[in-house]
């Protein structure tokens, strides 16, 4: 690499520092657990911040490690009315109450240092504190408005994509319909499965409750 592009890179990190650490490599990183979400158009890669969200990350890892991701889908894709390559995809449980683990405490971006910006790893949960279970969402283009500010405890980012962005934005651009309130009109019409979610780092570690969701689906046919 060039010397002026190496002075120039330095410059740009001292004046951002955030862009220093923001964002590792698809590769293992100190601090961060990778996970592949399989889905049924393509694979998306995240690296979850275990350092900085420790209750948010492994909350999510554990519906990772326990299987409770295989077989839900992205069932949300909300555009932003001012661009439609911009807004969000949610994912997760949906409303399968077999498949939840306890609600976590809520850890603001005011807390974690985290912010919303363009593909942002974040958890979705009612409109509540201390709600959130096993829904997430990906950013495309940064959100600001999602991190705490003032008495708005916003949402709890936790992680970012480090590959596979190009299907989060393909998911993005899906046909909606349906949905009421801030949901209205955002729900895939076909919405996307997701065939599983693995850890790429670390050992799994599942929790040892029972898998409601798995009851019957095993059982041979009677002859």
């Amino acid at each position: 690499m060039r010397p002026a592009l190496l002075r120039c890179l330095a410059l740009l990190l001292a004046m951002c520092p955030a862009l220093a650490w923001a964002f590792p490599a698809n590769r293992p990183t100190p601090g961060y657990t990778r996970v592949a979400i399989e889905t049924s158009v393509g694979t998306i890669v995240v690296a979850v911040d275990n350092k900085r969200a420790p209750r948010t990350a492994a909350n999510f890892l554990a519906y990772v490690d326990d299987d409770r991701f295989d077989g839900v889908t992205f069932y949300r894709a909300a555009r932003r009315k001012s661009d439609a390559k911009l807004g969000l995809i949610q994912g997760g449980i949906d409303t399968d109450a077999r498949r939840s683990l306890p609600p976590i405490p809520h850890e603001p971006t005011s807390k974690t240092g985290l912010r919303h910006l363009d593909a942002t790893l974040s958890m979705a949960r009612p409109n509540r504190p201390d709600s959130a279970m096993g829904n997430f969402f990906i950013t495309a283009g940064a959100t600001p408005n999602m991190d705490a500010r003032g008495d708005y405890i916003g949402y709890a980012a936790f992680g970012h994509v480090v590959a596979g962005m190009d299907v989060v934005r393909r998911i993005l651009a899906m046909p909606t319909c349906c949905g009421s309130g801030p949901m209205r009109g955002q729900m895939i019409i076909k919405p996307v499965a997701i065939l599983r979610a693995r850890r790429l780092d670390g050992v799994a570690r599942p929790t040892r409750g029972v898998k409601p969701w798995l009851i019957g689906l095993r059982r041979r046919p009677l002859s």
